[in-house]
C-alpha cells in the first residue's frame, strides 16, 4: 500500500482545529467528612476516567449543553452514580464506607466498575477506538490461578488456539486465526506495556509468563495493534500487574497443592505511605507433572516501586526476575500415544531459563488536556536446553551417547516514548498520538554436542565428540527504530475515524558460521568444513491503517478497522539445525493486512456481548510441509519457508448473560452468569510456489473453536464449570492427514477434535479463602501440539485429570 493512496487520509491525520472546552469538577469527601483520594471517576457518557487526588478534587473537560453520568467507585466503598450538567460545579459526592461485604456483592460491583473500565477509546498514552479488544478481569474469575491454567483463564477471548503441557503454567502459548500458539510468538508481548519476549524482531517467544496470582488485568488487542505495538499479526497481550493498595502494608500469601506433587507458594506485600507505593511478590512452583521425567521447579520475584511527585507527575520502577529447570518427557508417536499418553522414553531431556527484566516509566499530564510517558526498559536473559531430539521418536534414548545443547542468550534494552493531546473538533472530542519507540539487542547462540550424561548439564562436550554435525554459533545484532500515531477524529458525538500509521527501520542481522560435517556408512569423516555467515537485512516500510467506532446509543458500539501487517524472520530460527525440520535458505519476511467489523456492548445489566467478523491475507507467509530432507538425509522432514498467499477468515462471537440480573434482580448476595465463545473459522492457500499447497487449509485452523460456561455464587460462595470443544486442525501445510499406524515421527498429521471440562470453586471466610477445582474432570486423552523441536520431536500430550487446592491468607 502506497503512501499517495492515503495522502487525505493523512491530511486528516494532522488537522487538529481546536474549540472551547468545559470543566465540571468536585471532590469527593468519606461520611466523615474527610477527602477521600485516589476514588476511581468514570464519566459513563464520554467514556473518559479520572481520579481523585490527594485532596479528593477530581475534575473533567466535556462538551457544553449535555447530561453526564458519572460512576464514582474505591475498593470498599458504596459504589454512587450521579447525573450532572456542566452547569453544575464545585460537586461534593459523599461515599460510605462499608465493611464485611460478601464475595457475591464484592464481585457485582467489580462488574460495574469493570463494564465501565474495559480499554476506552483513550487509555492513557493509547488510542484503541475502532480496535478488536478484550479485557480479562482477573479478580472476577474462579479458575486454577496457580498454575496459570490458560484454558480457564483465557475463555471468553474468542478463538485462540492454546498449547497445553504439564509444566505448571511457566510459559505461555496462545495463537488464533491461524497464528502458531508456539509460546505466544505471534502476538506482542509485554507487561505493564514494556515488552517481556526474548527479542521482539529476532525471537519473539515468551519462555516467561506472569503469574496469574499478580494479575489486576489481561489486555488483548487483535491485529490492529500493529500500528502501536509492532509489526506482529496476533496483536498485543499486556499483562497488568496488580496496583499498590492506598493502606500503608498489605500482605497476601497463597500456597497451592495439587496433583503429582504440585506445590506452590505466592506471597505479596504491597502498600502507599504518602507519594511513595509499591507492589511486589516471591512465587514458587514445583511438581512431577503427569507424565514420567516430567518435573519442574521455578522461582519468579518481582518489585514494582512507584513515586507520585505531584497529581500530574509520577515515576514507576518494575523489576522481574524468573528461573526454572524443568525436565522434558519427550514427544511420542501417533501408536504410542493411542497405548499410553502418560509413557515418555527420554530421561535426558533439560530445560532452563533465566530472566531478568528492567523497566522505569514517567508519565506526566501537562495542564493543556495532554499526557506524556517514556518508558525505558531492558532484558538480561538465557535459555538453555540439552536433550536427545531423534526425529524417529520411538528410538530408545541411550544413556552415554551425546546430546543435542542449544543456548542463547538475550540482551536487549530500548526506549518508547508517547504523546497524546485531547483537542476538539466543532465541540467533538478528539485526540492526537504520536511515538516513537528506540530497540536494540545482541543477542547470541551456540548449538554444539552436550554432555553424554543424564543430569541437567549445559556446557558443550566438544572434546568427547569433536565430530558431531549439529554445530553452530551466532551473534545476532538487531536494531529497530520506529514512528507511529494515530488521531481519533470525532466526525460527530457518535462516529469517530481513527487513521494510524508506522514507519519502520529494522536491521537484523546473523554473524557466526557453522560447521558441515557428512559420515559414510562406517562412520568415517569423508567431509569438514566450516562455514561463515554474515546475513545482514535492512528494510524501511510504512505500516498504513484505519479504523471507524459508530455509538448509536450508550453501551453500544459498531466498529471496524483494516491495517497492513508485518513479521520479521527471526535469525535465530533459521540457524537452529533440528533433526525433524529444514529451514529454507532464502526465506523472508511476512507482510499482510488485517481487518475486523463487529459490534459489542451492553443490554442493560444482563447481556454483555461482542460479534465480529475477521480477514487475515497473508503475502509470503512462512509455514511447513512435509518433505524430503534437502540436505541429502533419507529421512522425512518438515520443511519450513515462505510457503505463499494465504487468507483467514470467520465469526466471532462472545456473549456474557446474568440470569442473576434478569430473574433474581432483588437477591444482592446471589449471582449466576452464563456465557459462550464461539469462533467459526476457515481458511486457505491462495497460491503457493511449493508443491501440493495452493486450495490447502492453513495450518492451525480448527473450524470450530468453542468454550461455553456458568459462574455462580451466594454469599461467599463461588463456582464455575467450564467447557472447551476445538475440531481438528491441520498441523502443516500440505495437510497431512493422521496414520494412526505410525510409529517412527509423530511430527504429521492433524491435532484431532477434543473436548474438556474444567470446575473450580471458591469460599471466602474473613481474611481466609479457600479454592479448589478438578481441571479436565472428565479424563479425556487428547493433545494440542506436533511439535519438531523441544520439547519433541513428536506428540505433546495435555495433561490429565488433575486437582487442585488453594489457601489464601490477606493481612
Amino acid at each position: 500500500m502506497k503512501l499517495k493512496d492515503f495522502s487525505l487520509l493523512l491530511l486528516l491525520f494532522f488537522t487538529a482545529n481546536t474549540f472551547a472546552q468545559f470543566t465540571i469538577n468536585g471532590v469527593v469527601l468519606g461520611a466523615d467528612g474527610k477527602k477521600v483520594a485516589a476514588v476511581a471517576v468514570y464519566n459513563k457518557t464520554s467514556a473518559t476516567k479520572t481520579s481523585t487526588n490527594s485532596n479528593g478534587e477530581f475534575s473533567f473537560e466535556v462538551d457544553e449543553n449535555k447530561n453526564y453520568e458519572l460512576v464514582f467507585y474505591k475498593e470498599n466503598y458504596g459504589i454512587v452514580e450521579k447525573t450532572v450538567t456542566t452547569s453544575d460545579s464545585n460537586l461534593q459526592i459523599v461515599l460510605e464506607k462499608i465493611t464485611a461485604l460478601s464475595e457475591v456483592v464484592i464481585n457485582k460491583q467489580r462488574d460495574k466498575v469493570f463494564a465501565l473500565n474495559k480499554l476506552r477509546d483513550i487509555e492513557e498514552t493509547a488510542i484503541y477506538a475502532g480496535k478488536k479488544t478484550e479485557v480479562i478481569a482477573v479478580n472476577k474469575l474462579t479458575a486454577n490461578k496457580s498454575t496459570n491454567n490458560t484454558r480457564q483463564i483465557f475463555a471468553q477471548v474468542v478463538g485462540l488456539t492454546i498449547n497445553e503441557s504439564s509444566d505448571g503454567g511457566l510459559q505461555l502459548s496462545i495463537g488464533g486465526r491461524g497464528l502458531n500458539p508456539n509460546r505466544t510468538s505471534n502476538f506482542n508481548t509485554r507487561q505493564n506495556g514494556y515488552d517481556i519476549s526474548a527479542d521482539v524482531l529476532g525471537y519473539p517467544e515468551s519462555y516467561y509468563a506472569t503469574p496469574t496470582e499478580a494479575l489486576e488485568e489481561i489486555q488483548i488487542v487483535r491485529g490492529a495493534a500493529s500500528l502501536q505495538y509492532g509489526t506482529q499479526f496476533g496483536g498485543l497481550v499486556n499483562f497488568k500487574i496488580k496496583k499498590p493498595p492506598t493502606k500503608p502494608f498489605e500482605l497476601i500469601t497463597r500456597n497451592t497443592v495439587g496433583s503429582y506433587n504440585l506445590v506452590t507458594n505466592f506471597t505479596s506485600i504491597s502498600g502507599t505511605n504518602g507519594k511513595f507505593s509499591y507492589y511486589s511478590f516471591y512465587n514458587f512452583k514445583q511438581g512431577d507433572g503427569f507424565r514420567p521425567n516430567s518435573d519442574f521447579n521455578s522461582k519468579n520475584y518481582f518489585a514494582n516501586l512507584n513515586y507520585q511527585f505531584t497529581s500530574n507527575t509520577s515515576l514507576h520502577f518494575d523489576y522481574t526476575y524468573f528461573n526454572y529447570l524443568a525436565q522434558q518427557a519427550g514427544g511420542l508417536t501417533d501408536v504410542m500415544f493411542n497405548e499410553n499418553p502418560e509413557q515418555s522414553n527420554r530421561s535426558r531431556n533439560w530445560f532452563a531459563v533465566n530472566w531478568n527484566l528492567f523497566a522505569l516509566r514517567l508519565k506526566h499530564k501537562f495542564a493543556n488536556n495532554a499526557d506524556f510517558s517514556l518508558q525505558l526498559f531492558g532484558l538480561d536473559a538465557s535459555r538453555k536446553t540439552v536433550g536427545y531430539r531423534s526425529n524417529r521418536v520411538s528410538s530408545e534414548d541411550i544413556d552415554g551417547t551425546v546430546r543435542d545443547l542449544i543456548a542463547g542468550d538475550f540482551v536487549n534494552y530500548g526506549a518508547e516514548a508517547r504523546y497524546l493531546k485531547r483537542y476538539q473538533i466543532k465541540g467533538n472530542n478528539s485526540a492526537f498520538l504520536i511515538g516513537a519507540k528506540y530497540y536494540q539487542s545482541r543477542n547470541t547462540g551456540i548449538q554444539g554436542p552436550g554432555s553424554a550424561g543424564s543430569d541437567a548439564n549445559f556446557h558443550l562436550a566438544t572434546d568427547d565428540f569433536p565430530f558431531y554435525a549439529n554445530q553452530s554459533d551466532y551473534v545476532f545484532p538487531n536494531i529497530n527504530i520506529s514512528l507511529f500515531g494515530e488521531n481519533i477524529i470525532k466526525v460527530s458525538p457518535k462516529f469517530s475515524i481513527t487513521p494510524g500509521f508506522r514507519f519502520e527501520k529494522i536491521r537484523t542481522k546473523a554473524e557466526g558460521s557453522y560447521r558441515k560435517i557428512n559420515l559414510d556408512l562406517a562412520g568415517n569423516v569423508i567431509l569438514d568444513e566450516t562455514i561463515v555467515e554474515n546475513n545482514d537485512k535492512d528494510r524501511n516500510f510504512l505500516l498504513l491503517g484505519i479504523g471507524f467506532s459508530y455509538k448509536p446509543q450508550n453501551r453500544i458500539e459498531f466498529y471496524g478497522n483494516v491495517s497492513q501487517n508485518y513479521r520479521s524472520v527471526t535469525f535465530n530460527d533459521i540457524r537452529t539445525v533440528s533433526p525433524s525440520q529444514v529451514i529454507a535458505n532464502d526465506i523472508t519476511d511476512e507482510k499482510g493486512y488485517t481487518s475486523d467489523i463487529g459490534v459489542r456492548g451492553q443490554i442493560g445489566n444482563k447481556i454483555t456481548f461482542d460479534s465480529s467478523v475477521y480477514a487475515l491475507y497473508y503475502d509470503d507467509k512462512i509455514g511447513e510441509y512435509e518433505a524430503q530432507n534437502p540436505n541429502g538425509a533419507a529421512a522425512v522432514v518438515r520443511f519450513r519457508d515462505n510457503i505463499g498467499t494465504a487468507i483467514t477468515y470467520g465469526f466471532e462471537t462472545m456473549i456474557d448473560w446474568s440470569l442473576s440480573n434478569t430473574f433474581f434482580n432483588q437477591n444482592e448476595d446471589f449471582s449466576w452468569n452464563l456465557f459462550t465463545n464461539t469462533a467459526i473459522t476457515n481458511s486457505e492457500y491462495l497460491k503457493s510456489n511449493a508443491p501440493n499447497i495452493k486450495g490447502n487449509k492453513v495450518e492451525f485452523v480448527p473450524l470450530y473453536n468453542i468454550k461455553s460456561g456458568s459462574a455462580i455464587g451466594y454469599k461467599n460462595f463461588m463456582a464455575s464449570l467450564q467447557f472447551t470443544y476445538v475440531s481438528s486442525q491441520f498441523s502443516e501445510a500440505n495437510n497431512s492427514v493422521t496414520d494412526t499406524n505410525d510409529n517412527t515421527y509423530g511430527i504429521f498429521g492433524q491435532i484431532p477434535a477434543y473436548y474438556v471440562a474444567d470446575i473450580s470453586t471458591s469460599y471466602k471466610w474473613k481474611r481466609f479463602k479457600l479454592e479448589a477445582g478438578i481441571n479436565n474432570f472428565t479424563n479425556n486423552s487428547y493433545f494440542t501440539r506436533r511439535a519438531t523441536g523441544y520439547p519433541g520431536p513428536g506428540i505433546i500430550p495435555s495433561d490429565n485429570r488433575t486437582f487442585y487446592a488453594t489457601l489464601e491468607f490477606t493481612f
